[in-house]
């Protein structure tokens, strides 16, 4: 018996708006199946899924009918939906109820009205099981990113469901913690025969796992098949989603072969292997000096020693922090969730006051800024939560607000940012009614507007497609271009490997290493992106698919 049936499901978020969210969506999923759901930003993904449980189904116009298990969705009690239909949201933050980790484990068990000895039983099983027993007795607060989504999961399957539902659960998470998170939604899947429905932009880890993959475009569902069909669809219709296929998928249809096309890293691997079968490669090595200038010159931003911590008897979250930024340079800091980067970044705009060490702006002290100064055409911050800077009750309104009284082609300014960052149709949308990709651009226009000369991103990239980020590298480019400087944060290695100019890495607090990212990714055998791991047995420093398949071409 199928677990869920979607017949005819068209949905729109404001009635006669005429826009569907969701178009006819005629969709099977069977018991114990692993199914992906992938699309670009705002092509009905998270939509779909919220359609899943009634609880957070949005508010709009629905047609069409969901059954689950054999009887109609709404039919079946709240009760009975919380206990076997588990979701995990995008943001660990919005789904923490409790204080303490212990209680946040035993949270829904209780509100089920279950007995105290089968709670006891069944929160130390899954302690045990997700190996949280370390911070067991710990507040939520003092987690990180990666800690509170897998207390979430954890939290969700002491409930013993038999469906999980993830709406791009990593998005948070730095790679080493996303690759672990769903290797154990994985494991829950194979062992538990729990049925698992996923969205995700970052395919590498789960595009070969899934029995099914579900591409959405525009609330439909164009493609519904195997992994290996779907990259091949979306390679011959030339879909812009081809884009967002596995590294080992999209180096395949770049080299001219008759193999089999591999989707992980490992069977990438011995493709490449095959495909050099006693001839080995000439050329090694992608001459670096091609993809990058130097970029040395004036600091835009020097830290200096820098020491923070959050409460005076607290630990230190900064230990020493010294580094700087050249003007017109590109420089992404990476590293692990908890370990001091958006603190820096916060530090840099005078939020986090350090005890200790010197901050520099253009060769000036921050704290000798007047707030005007510092944040007026001069620095500007994309926060790692876009909804915190959204004040209106439209996106237009919120971009409005950037924009000084009297000048004089507002408008004209505003609809061009609009375009630069694709949010066009949804400048009349409520801000808290956006995908979580289309919130990350539209509070990316809002910054753009107050035309900063130094630029800080926390995680730019989250939720994004990678049709997008095309847009968004082009965007960073141009601004590039006319001598902004620009300083990342980010958990996405690719994006960096590919248009940064210097990549730092931090560590308990402090940054370790500086390098360019050919060197940088090049040397790292975890922290490094799927091309490099695939390719490092026969080239030397190819980090992103374009390096890999420009040296087959070459060898080849």
């Amino acid at each position: 018996m199928a677990h869920f049936e979607i017949k005819d499901l068209s949905f729109s978020y404001a009635l006669g708006s005429g826009k569907k969210a969701l178009d006819h969506i005629n969709l099977e999923i069977e018991q114990g199946e692993y199914i992906t759901v992938c699309g670009k930003s705002g092509s009905g993904k998270t939509t779909l899924l919220k359609h899943l449980k009634s609880v957070l189904t949005p508010h709009g116009v629905t047609e069409g009918k969901i059954y689950f298990e054999g009887k109609l969705l709404k039919d079946i009690t709240l009760r009975d939906q919380s206990a076997k239909i588990g979701y995990v949201m995008q943001n660990p933050d919005n789904q923490i109820v409790t204080d303490k980790v212990w209680h946040e484990l035993a949270f829904g068990l209780e509100s089920l009205g279950m007995d105290q000895k089968t709670i006891r039983l069944r929160v130390a099983e899954m302690a045990s099981y997700f190996g949280i027993q370390g911070w067991f007795h710990k507040n939520v607060s003092e987690l990180s990113g990666g800690q509170k989504q897998l207390l979430n999961l954890a939290s969700i399957m002491a409930m013993q469901p038999t469906v999980l539902i993830l709406d791009e659960p990593t998005s948070q998470l730095d790679p080493i913690a996303a690759t672990d998170f769903l290797n154990t939604v994985r494991k829950i899947n194979l062992e538990l025969g729990t049925t698992i429905i996923i969205t995700e932009h970052r395919l590498e880890d789960i595009f070969h796992a899934s029995d099914r993959v579900v591409v959405m475009e525009k609330g439909r569902i164009i493609c519904d098949d195997n992994p290996h069909a779907v990259g091949e669809y979306l390679k011959e219709t030339k879909n812009e989603m081809f884009a967002a296929m596995p590294s080992p998928v999209q180096i395949y249809y770049g080299v001219e072969n008759n193999l089999k096309c591999p989707l992980t890293v490992r069977e990438g691997r011995n493709w490449l292997s095959e495909v050099f079968s006693g001839n080995n490669p000439v050329h090694t090595a992608i001459d670096e000096k091609e993809q990058r200038g130097e970029n040395i010159g004036v600091p835009a931003i020097s830290i200096k020693k820098v020491w923070f911590r959050y409460e005076k008897t607290g630990q230190d979250i900064l230990k020493g922090v010294d580094f700087y930024v050249s003007r017109g340079e590109f420089f992404a800091i990476v590293g692990g969730n908890g370990t001091g980067k958006s603190t820096t970044l916060k530090a840099i705009c005078n939020i986090c006051k350090p005890y200790r060490g010197q901050i520099l702006i253009d060769g000036k002290r921050v704290e000798k800024y007047k707030s005007f100064e510092l944040f007026k055409g001069n620095l500007a911050m994309l926060p790692q939560d876009p909804q915190s800077i959204f004040v209106k009750q439209t996106v237009g309104e919120d971009l409005a607000e950037m924009m000084d009284k009297d000048c004089a082609d507002k408008e004209t300014k505003i609809a061009e940012i609009a375009k630069i960052c694709d949010i066009e149709e949804l400048l009349e949308s409520h801000p808290y009614d956006l995908s979580g990709g289309e919130q990350q651009r539209a509070a990316l226009a809002k910054v753009l507007l107050t035309e900063p000369k130094i630029l800080l991103l926390d995680e730019p990239t989250k939720g994004l497609d990678n049709f997008f980020k095309l847009k968004l590298a082009e965007v960073l480019k141009t601004l590039k271009s006319k001598g902004v400087t620009i300083l990342m944060v980010s958990h996405d290695v690719e994006f960096c490997a590919k248009y940064v100019d210097k990549v730092g890495m931090f560590f308990d607090g402090g940054l370790i290493t500086v390098n360019t990212p050919n060197k940088f990714f090049s040397r790292n055998s975890f922290y490094t992106t799927a091309a490099n791991r695939m390719s490092r047995h026969l080239f030397e420093n190819a980090i992103n698919n374009e390096d890999v398949i420009k040296l087959c071409q070459m060898n080849l």
